[in-house]
């Protein structure tokens, strides 16, 4: 689903089923945002997808506070390691496919 958003794109899904998408926001943090409060109760539990790296741990921090249970990103930030250690520290799976959707 990621890959058909405009870029930054976060998608929520759960259950099979797209529960919350920020597109195209200047940052990933605000599209984050959007897909959280989109997602409303269905984002506690809901698998994250980002279409490009974080750049900051801040989006994995929100997906956590909101109560995401999976983060699902291409990796490639000279600061993934700032991400990774806010997972570990908080059991928060993450996963890199080292593949990028991001649109320009």
């Amino acid at each position: 689903v990621v890959k058909h958003v405009k870029s930054n794109a976060i998608v929520l899904v759960k259950d099979e089923q797209t529960v919350g998408i920020g597109p195209g926001q200047p940052n990933r943090i605000t599209s984050a945002n959007i897909a959280i409060k989109q997602a409303g109760a269905k984002a506690k539990g809901s698998i994250l997808g980002s279409d490009a790296f974080f750049p900051f741990a801040d989006t994995v921090e929100a997906a956590h506070k909101a109560g995401v249970k999976g983060i699902i990103q291409p990796g490639g930030s000279i600061r993934d390691q700032d991400s990774i250690d806010y997972c570990d520290q908080h059991d928060l799976p993450m996963l890199f496919t080292g593949y990028r959707h991001f649109k320009h």
